[in-house]
């Protein structure tokens, strides 16, 4: 029997899979379609490799498509599903440009190592029985034969640290609530992904959501509780929709519910949309915000596993950290501390974007260097520019220069050098990225998203933003540099919660490893990268300029002129500085300039 698995997760189903799926079901459907061979369809979550989508893929013979539309849905039944032929114009190129037939000869996925991520591109997530075949809630009947101690244990022996950004150590988390005598007790998944290019989360929950209510299902056993939470984030509602099915299948299968798997035990889960704010993903602020109130962050000296929600014991994990849970409980501790590094165990998944060649869903072991991860698995710098640094964790996150691509990405050693692990928003830059206004992009965003309970969050990023503004507007001075260091050490110290504390992160590492960018801004009036237009002004090199017309096509502004094959000038009076000849010039004929101060 063949099955087709096409991915309905959200990237792919913008690019029409769900119309793709239609067609494929259609035509098996009696349509005047001779199939000859049995074959079922399978709408999945994400694959990861979005921008290739819609992809299909079909078993058992290992065949993926990329890019697939419904006019191709006829000739791949008919060629590959029947006969086996391969359609090599939907095959993906490798580096090489040769066509590769499967996922495992793809450069994008053959690196990578998949447990949190096991099931999403193989598995139906509108189909429980499809996720119990896969193995799915035998982590959860195991545990029923577990004692907690036991379940914690096995917790503690994998190594599994928080997803969500703090990496603190599940096991204590868990062991901490359980040893509290209050009840009652609440489990809760944190889903409320807000980093700008993060969805790993949002996948999980689309792709694989009885994995992350297995999940939380454990962790409750673990603790005690008979009530928990899934709060996710209001945008996404394909997640909401997966997520809501699944609870009501595995209630009527009696995963959850009033009698789990007719041991009497107890366990309600419920859905609860996200605030809408970035803040909301705070823990402290998460809970206020599912009690009801305004989601804003409480002093962290009142722990949540004491005092969480209704001021009784609360455990909450992010949706990735319980995804590993049911493995961990099925194959051991042992089996899953096995990968990783000494302190940073088993896998993370990452959200690869920006100046790549092949952005997506990325899951290695923990340990993985930058390297590997941008220019192995990721493919490098788009149009083969120069790499010049990744933005790691978000928002909060550093940003980490080449020097430093070597470094292995775990926990301990982001930390060590200004970045932080995150959630795992990944967003890699070439040299014509500005590092003074990617400072200045993060710090407005975090401005923004600040819930402005506490004076140094609140007022330090608006005098944050006002001076990286001055900078990169032409009015920056050098004792700036210092100022806003100072105001770093303030927020870091005085801040309420990690929000503020962390939101100097993208200042200081630019200050720590980009710093002639700032003193080019302020010394010499010019942005190296040319794009603070205040800044920037571009010139053509006639010894360079072969007259391809290029850049006077592309230019919004009508400022280029000249002939074919000859050179091209910039008549300054009409340029607006958008930088559009740069990207655009295949010689390297366009220079930035600065400009001179008024």
């Amino acid at each position: 029997m063949k099955t087709v698995r096409i991915c309905c997760g959200t990237g792919c189903l913008a690019n029409g899979s769900a119309r793709v799926a239609d067609e494929f079901e259609r035509l098996l459907a009696g349509s005047g379609m001779d199939v000859r061979v049995e074959c079922e369809i399978k709408r999945t979550g994400c694959n990861g490799f979005c921008e290739n989508g819609p992809l299909v893929t079909i078993l058992p013979d290992e065949v993926s498509y990329y890019h697939v539309k419904v006019s191709d849905v006829k000739e791949i039944l008919e060629n590959t599903v029947q006969k086996g032929v391969l359609l090599e114009r939907l095959l993906y190129k490798n580096d090489a440009g040769k066509a590769v037939k499967s996922q495992q000869e793809n450069p994008f996925y053959a690196p990578q190592m998949k447990i949190a991520l096991r099931n999403i591109g193989k598995i139906a997530p509108a189909d429980i029985q499809d996720y119990i075949a896969a193995g799915g809630y035998e982590g959860l009947r195991k545990a029923l034969s577990m004692t907690p101690e036991e379940i914690i244990d096995e917790i503690d022996a994998s190594g599994l640290r928080g997803r969500g950004g703090a990496g603190f150590p599940t096991g204590r988390k868990w062991r901490t609530a359980l040893d509290d005598d209050h009840h009652p007790k609440y489990a809760a998944c944190n889903g409320d992904e807000g980093d700008p290019g993060a969805f790993m989360d949002r996948s999980i929950l689309e792709g694989d959501p009885h994995s992350v209510i297995e999940g939380l299902a454990i962790c409750a056993l673990a603790i005690g509780a008979e009530q928990g939470y899934l709060y996710i984030r209001d945008e996404y509602n394909l997640a909401v929709r997966n997520v809501k099915r699944a609870l009501k299948d595995a209630e009527e299968a009696g995963f959850i519910g009033s009698d789990i798997c007719g041991t009497g035990r107890k366990l309600r889960l419920e859905v609860v949309r996200g605030g809408g704010a970035f803040v909301c993903g705070e823990s402290t602020a998460l809970m206020q915000s599912i009690e009801g109130r305004v989601g804003e962050p409480r002093a962290k000296y009142i722990r949540s596993v004491h005092r969480g929600l209704w001021d009784k014991p609360t455990v909450l994990n992010n949706v990735e950290t319980l995804a590993n849970v049911p493995y961990i409980i099925c194959h051991g501790g042992a089996a899953y501390a096995s990968v990783g590094t000494l302190r940073s165990k088993g896998t993370k998944v990452f959200a690869m974007v920006g100046k790549v060649k092949r952005t997506g869903l990325v899951e290695v072991p923990m340990g993985t260097t930058l390297r590997s991860l941008i220019f192995e698995i990721g493919g490098g710098i788009k149009k083969d520019r120069p790499f010049k640094a990744v933005q790691t964790g978000g928002p909060s996150g550093g940003c980490i220069p080449e020097s430093l691509l070597d470094l292995p990405v775990d926990f301990d050693t982001l930390k060590e050098y200004g970045a932080m692990m995150g959630s795992g928003g990944m967003i890699v830059m070439d040299d014509r990225s500005c590092m003074v206004d990617v400072a200045r992009y993060y710090v407005n965003f975090l401005c923004g998203e600040s819930c402005g309970k506490c004076t140094p969050c609140r007022e330090g990023l608006k005098q944050m933003l006002a001076i990286l503004t001055d900078i990169c507007e032409g009015r920056g001075k050098m004792e700036d540099l210092g100022l806003l260091e100072s105001l770093s050490e303030t927020m870091i110290d005085c801040s309420l919660c990690a929000l503020g504390k962390s939101a100097p992160n993208p200042v200081l590492t630019t200050l720590r490893y980009f710093r002639d960018e700032y003193e080019a801004h302020i010394l010499e009036h010019r942005c190296p990268a040319g794009v603070c237009k205040a800044l920037t002004s571009f010139r053509i090199d006639p010894a360079v300029c072969r007259g391809c017309t290029s850049c006077a096509r592309s230019c919004p502004a009508g400022a280029i002129s000249g002939t074919v094959k000859q050179p091209h000038r910039i008549d300054h009076t009409k340029c607006i500085s958008c930088g559009s000849c740069l990207e655009t010039c295949r010689f390297d004929a366009v220079r930035t300039e600065g400009r001179q101060k008024p």
